[in-house]
């Protein structure tokens, strides 16, 4: 199975309170670039599960949108996720090619550190934006390949 990892796009500051931050400008034109992207390198997911927090939300609708598939909201990439669940939910989906996850961080880095059996969890860093590809072992808790990891300037 391939998991791909979509850190939200550029959002505003916290004006309102940190779950109801939405895309800049930037953000917006970054989310539409990753749906170009995936779609022009024929990346396409067979699943797209978003965290419910409004940046990560309309980062996967505009992805989405792009890409012409349904998007599902999963309550459980909101902030705060930890690598277990990442491992446990992700393992739930065996059967599906590609999924696609839109979350946050320090949760995606710290779960792909620990699904590439990176000594700390501060050796890999999701960038805003970005989309970081894992080739997973679902019987492995911390067996997979990093594929790559694309920043939107890059794409």
């Amino acid at each position: 199975m391939t998991v791909l990892f979509l850190r939200h796009a550029h959002a505003e500051d916290d004006h309102d309170g940190d779950f109801g931050r939405r895309l800049t400008p930037k953000g917006l034109q970054q989310s539409e670039k990753v749906g170009r992207f995936l779609l022009r390198n024929g990346l396409e997911p067979d699943l797209i599960l978003s965290s419910p927090v409004v940046r990560a939300r309309q980062t996967a609708e505009l992805v989405a949108q792009v890409l012409g598939l349904p998007l599902t909201i999963a309550e459980w990439l909101a902030c705060g996720l930890k690598p277990g669940t990442v491992f446990e939910k992700t393992a739930a989906l065996a059967g599906r090619p590609t999924v696609l996850l839109v979350g946050h961080e320090p949760d995606f880095s710290q779960a792909v550190s620990a699904w590439i059996g990176a000594p700390r969890p501060d050796m890999i860093e999701v960038k805003k934006a970005s989309v970081t590809a894992l080739d997973v072992f679902l019987h492995a808790r911390e067996g997979a390949r990093l594929l790559y990891s694309v920043p939107p300037r890059l794409m």
